[in-house]
């Protein structure tokens, strides 16, 4: 697998990079964004090949939309409207078909008592990003925002490896005049150095930290049923999917700086947050602004009262954990968090205001035991973890002294994420110095000598 070989990386991102900025510095620059999207494509490919013309299929259709609803008159409405509902249409089924196909024949099969036998289907890598980044660009098209015409250009905005496989997911207009920037001195010593110090310290995040929780993760959700070992393997994966998305969002940002390109930011201290709907605009963040844009507003938003309003996020979120998997798991843990905001909007009209401390150790409890629907194979595996957490089957304090090192890790890596700077604000505050290069440097050291146990990003199953 191409991303269990950081060496791989190691080399196509510096090579990428030279052939880029020397294409730039004689202001070939069509011929530099063209590189740059085949060298993307390749990146893609070297996953599996075979999925190259599926994204390249993908992005001529949506092209080809999105300049068919531009050249359509603006008093055209309906037109347009017709135009912009095949093009959903079109994405929607075939992320449909690739990700939720077997989840649909297998539930036709209990149901029904008759068996249906599952396609012989791979999920290609990256595609819900891709696909929602490409709904953007069409909505975005049929709104008049629009103003990009050239395909690779297009390309480009959809395939640029360091956000390709896992977000952020992407507006056309906050990429495009990245790109089409020239200056003399293309090179950026400081956003090199910026984004280097990024990579460094997600690469640690995901082979140190959480690789490490993930062991703890992954033995407690297969047998975990008491006390002690289902709270183990909660917080483990709590904490293992916050170092690993949020390692992967400082890599892809840190990347993005050695091209000049700023991605946005997709990731800030959610575990800090004081309620759910605040741990929405830190987590993922360009999902929620997705989700919020492309379908709570055009849904009605909070324009039509407040219970309307929320139904709406009840919606949202339940298209939200559909998104995230085909499984029952996902669609209860959407809808846990859809019906969390909603109780959370009735409480802030008529409860109290909790003290900060409070607030945020109720959303932090809430966002661990629904993340065990989120981590669970299945309804029956969440279930047994949770009797667990509740003491149902038992305290297991026998169980301690197997969970001396991870409860130490708990201790070290929870008040980080409770009270340490997070990556976005160290990233602003940087300034190059021998202390903060030295820091880079052991990171990056310790970080080669655990690369023979990595696993993939989680977020790559999305």
């Amino acid at each position: 697998m191409l991303f269990n070989s950081y060496p791989f990386i190691f080399v196509f991102w510096p090579v990428t990079a030279v052939v880029y900025f020397l294409l730039i510095r004689f202001r070939w620059t069509l011929a530099a964004k063209g590189w740059l999207a085949l060298a993307s494509l390749f990146f893609y490919g070297y996953w599996d090949y075979k999925y190259v013309p599926l994204i390249l299929g993908s992005i001529l259709f949506n092209y080809l939309t999105g300049r068919w609803i531009a050249s359509v008159s603006g008093s055209a409405v309906g037109k347009r409207k017709a135009i912009l509902a095949f093009g959903i249409v079109v994405d929607v089924a075939l992320l449909g078909y690739y990700k939720y196909a077997n989840f649909f024949l297998e539930n036709l099969s209990e149901l029904t008592g008759h068996h249906y036998p599952l396609l012989q289907i791979v999920l290609p890598l990256g595609i819900s990003f891709f696909t929602f980044t490409q709904i953007a660009f069409l909505v975005d098209a049929y709104r008049g925002k629009v103003h990009e015409t050239n395909f690779v250009s297009y390309v480009l905005f959809v395939t640029f490896f360091p956000h390709l496989i896992a977000g952020p997911i992407l507006h056309h207009g906050e990429m495009m005049p990245q790109f089409d920037r020239l200056r003399n001195k293309v090179w950026n010593w400081s956003n090199a150095a910026k984004g280097l110090f990024l990579f460094c310290i997600g690469l640690f995040k995901k082979v140190v930290i959480a690789d490490t929780f993930a062991i703890y993760a992954n033995d407690g959700f297969k047998s975990a049923t008491q006390f002690t070992d289902s709270w183990v393997a909660s917080l483990s994966y709590t904490l293992q999917l916050y170092f690993d998305f949020s390692g992967y969002t400082d890599m892809a940002i840190g990347i993005a700086l050695f091209f000049n390109i700023v991605l946005p930011q997709n990731f800030n201290s959610p575990y800090k947050a004081v309620s759910i709907t605040d741990f929405w605009r830190r987590w993922h963040m360009t999902l929620s602004r997705w989700l919020r844009d492309y379908i709570y507003i055009p849904l009605g938003g909070n324009r039509k009262g407040f219970a309307r309003a929320n139904v709406n996020l009840i919606i949202v979120f339940f298209i939200g954990g559909l998104w995230h998997g085909a499984g029952w798991t996902f669609i209860l843990w959407g809808l846990l968090h859809g019906f969390g905001q909603a109780l959370q909007r009735v409480w802030t009209r008529r409860g109290r205001p909790l003290p900060k401390w409070l607030a945020i150790a109720v959303t932090f409890l809430f966002v661990n035991v629904t993340w065990v629907f989120f981590r669970a194979e299945n309804v029956d595996q969440a279930l047994r973890i949770l009797k667990g957490m509740a003491g149902m089957n038992g305290l297991g304090l026998d169980q301690l002294s197997s969970f001396v090192f991870p409860i130490l890790l708990f201790a070290v890596f929870l008040p980080i994420v409770f009270f340490a700077k997070n990556s976005s604000e160290r990233a602003e505050a940087f300034r190059p110095s021998v202390k903060t290069a030295l820091g880079m440097a052991v990171l990056f050291i310790v970080s080669l000598l655990y690369l023979n146990r990595i696993s993939e990003f989680l977020y790559f199953n999305f």
